[in-house]
């Protein structure tokens, strides 16, 4: 019986890339340095009276140093229970009486504070920005409730969770050299011997207006937002910042591997290669080809991954890729798939069969319809993310933490639309490869993890 064709392979997915290109005209984008190094980006977006405004520390868990995983994760609940103006959870209150929301996040390269407001609220959003970085007061009693909180979150969201698990385990493996290892959430025995005082000095090494970005988008002028910006921020001293370096791996440290028993359901497998990310290939577009690659992979019903294992040949109940384009240091391009346990392939078969549909890639290139679809996909999804002025905040912002200018978002899809199906080969030949290898496989059975 032949299978319906996934709707995301039919439709406005085969429309030429300039055509989704097109869609959306550049907006107007504006930078500026205040004396202290606090670099502003604000980016015009009228089309609603909101406005996205993001804190963006180059900071994460790659800065930090063996033994005190977490500090930067930690640092981020602890900067909201108190500074000169506020009191504990009161910057929460405040915001939520006036119409906004609060988020903040961890990762490996940034620590990053998000507002989403009303347009005529934006300078009480920045003006505790701007008291959180100038005067947290990081007391010991606010530290003991937010360690138990972040221990409970580590518990539930890693503990827990067998892929999230088994995904730390694995990138503990893939990357051998670099801070791309370090749990962002922090491992349980360092949390357990954290202590307020290295949050302070966290705190004081990193959290400078020399190595931040304040990124703003939304329905605003340039004129109203720098004004803001020189009032809030611009009477805080500029630091000194440790010296930092990038996340660079060895080109080829050979395949690794390692197997957990967890509490999974079926067993999962996760196969994950050493690439470089935009900051640190020689050439560029090596990248961009990489993005589509990865797309062409398995991302969507469309990818080869899911037509062929999973509608196919039902060897896999999900699958996903991902490739981590903008690390301020080499990256990982990582396929997961959860095994059908109805057709029950040993895991050794799934990897074997796996290898032969990436030596697909190698030996034939795609052809010209398959990539302009998945080029096609990406650039939509580029466009459709200008709907939303959170998602545009956070690309900018991602972009400048990783050492890259916010202006490469405007030409992501020039980028992509000069891949070509060579292109897709010889990355396939050069970064598919054992040699750059790491596996990590979970198998139902009891938890053995700490």
């Amino acid at each position: 019986m032949k299978r319906p064709i996934p709707w995301l392979a039919l439709g406005w997915l085969v429309l030429p890339v300039t055509a989704l290109a097109t869609t959306t005209p550049t907006p107007s984008t504006h930078e500026w340095l205040l004396d202290n190094g606090l670099k502003v980006i604000v980016r015009e977006d009228h089309r609603a009276p909101v406005v996205a405004a993001q804190l963006w520390y180059k900071v994460g868990s790659s800065h930090e140093p063996p033994g005190e995983s977490g500090l930067s994760h930690a640092l981020e609940h602890l900067l909201f229970q108190g500074s000169s103006k506020v009191c504990p959870g009161q910057a929460f209150q405040i915001m939520e009486r006036l119409g906004a929301r609060i988020n903040a996040f961890t990762n490996h390269d940034a620590t990053t504070y998000e507002y989403l407001m009303p347009r005529q609220i934006l300078g009480v959003a920045m003006e505790i920005m701007a008291d959180q970085m100038g005067s947290a007061q990081l007391a010991q009693a606010a530290f003991q409730r937010e360690i138990e909180v972040i221990k409970n979150e580590r518990l539930q969201n890693i503990d827990d969770s067998p892929m999230a698990i088994l995904d730390e385990k694995m990138r503990g493996i893939a990357f051998t050299t670099s801070g791309y290892r370090t749990s962002t959430v922090g491992w349980q025995h360092d949390l357990e011997r954290l202590r307020v005082e290295q949050l302070r000095r966290w705190y004081a090494n990193w959290y400078a207006p020399n190595n931040a970005t304040l990124v703003v988008v939304g329905d605003v002028t340039a004129t109203a937002v720098e004004s803001l910006a020189r009032r809030y921020f611009a009477d805080l001293p500029r630091r000194t910042l440790p010296e930092t370096r990038r996340p660079l791996e060895l080109n080829t440290p050979g395949e690794r591997r390692i197997t957990l028993t967890t509490r999974n359901e079926f067993p999962s497998l996760i196969m994950a290669f050493n690439v470089p990310s935009l900051v640190t290939a020689v050439d560029p577009h090596t990248a961009y080809t990489l993005r589509l690659l990865n797309e062409l992979l398995g991302v969507g019903a469309s990818s080869r991954i899911f037509r062929q294992l999973k509608f196919r040949e039902e060897l896999i109940t999900q699958a996903h890729s991902s490739y981590e384009a903008f690390n301020r240091g080499d990256a990982l391009l990582t396929i997961s798939v959860d095994l059908d346990t109805q057709k029950n392939p040993s895991p050794e078969d799934l990897q074997a069969r796996l290898w032969q549909l990436l030596g697909e890639f190698k030996r034939t290139p795609v052809s010209a319809q398959e990539l302009e679809r998945a080029r096609t996909r990406v650039v939509a999804q580029l466009v459709f993310a200008h709907d939303s002025v959170e998602t545009q905040a956070q690309k900018l912002g991602k972009l400048e933490s990783a050492g890259l200018s916010w202006t490469l978002a405007d030409r992501e899809h020039e980028h992509l639309k000069a891949v070509t199906p060579l292109d897709i080969q010889q990355a396939a030949r050069m970064y598919l490869t054992r040699e750059r290898l790491s596996v990590a496989l979970a198998s139902p059975g009891e938890n053995n993890h700490e």
